[in-house]
């Protein structure tokens, strides 16, 4: 297969049954989960698919930069899920990226809570999901970033360490390859709608559990143990009081505890 990025070749390449009805390839675009949104605002219909060639402006989680220069994967899916998969399309993405990772490179992949993929404990993808509505039909947009073949120095969100594919695998990787797997897993898990299965394949890979772990929130930090998380994602802490604090997914990073 070609690492050639475009409409017509993302499309001979796909056979989904949701995700990629429509692929929507920018050259370069400041945002994709913008694109996306405006998609949505326009009636665009569900599994849209909006991928840049080059990011100029994107964004990851508490607003920082998430840079995607030429050589990375910048995509972000629109979708109109019902209120019971709504709460799991950040961890539906996350299982997606693993598999797809795993296929294409054979590298293992696991979680950092509450979005990070990371391979060999760097950061190699971060995945936003934010939702809106258009009248009285409610969307949700979820962005993923995956560094691929990009210059290490290009690399954006400083908060972990980062790498990108094809330094882990020791060679180049093919993009296409890698996005049309992508979607054909987020399609397949959507599809399904299984949730619980897919919760239980997200949190046997999350890197986060049992590490002693800072959980800033605000301008406030709780240190403790990451002890739990629940099928909505929430992570739960066990202070060094004992007690136990739960925190949601989306509203704080987590950093290693400085006093360890």
């Amino acid at each position: 297969m070609e690492d050639i990025l475009s409409d017509i070749s993302i499309k001979r390449a796909l056979n989904t049954r949701v995700i990629g009805r429509r692929i929507l390839y920018l050259p370069v675009v400041p945002s994709t989960m913008l694109a996306a949104k405006e998609e949505a605002i326009a009636g665009a219909i569900e599994g849209t698919v909006v991928i840049a060639g080059r990011q100029t402006m994107g964004k990851g989680r508490l607003y920082r930069t998430w840079l995607s220069p030429p050589g990375s994967l910048a995509l972000s899916i629109l979708l109109y899920p019902g209120l019971d998969l709504t709460a799991s399309l950040t961890v539906m993405a996350a299982v997606a990226a693993a598999r797809s990772i795993k296929t294409i490179t054979g590298l293992e992949a696991r979680f950092k809570w509450p979005n990070d993929v990371l391979v060999n404990g760097k950061k190699v993808a971060g995945i936003l999901a934010e939702s809106g509505a258009r009248g009285d039909i409610s969307y949700a947009v979820i962005g993923i970033g995956v560094n691929v073949n990009n210059p290490i120095a290009a690399l954006g969100d400083f908060a972990l360490p980062a790498t990108n594919l094809s330094r882990e695998g020791g060679k180049s990787v093919n993009r296409l390859a890698l996005l049309v797997n992508l979607l054909t897993e987020m399609d397949g898990l959507y599809v399904s709608g299984d949730t619980k299965a897919i919760y239980h394949e997200w949190r046997g890979k999350l890197h986060t559990l049992g590490k002693r772990v800072s959980v800033v929130s605000g301008d406030s930090a709780r240190q403790g143990v990451a002890e739990s998380v629940d099928e909505n994602g929430n992570l739960t802490l066990r202070l060094d009081d004992g007690g136990l604090v739960k925190f949601a997914a989306g509203d704080v990073t987590l950093r290693p505890d400085p006093s360890v």
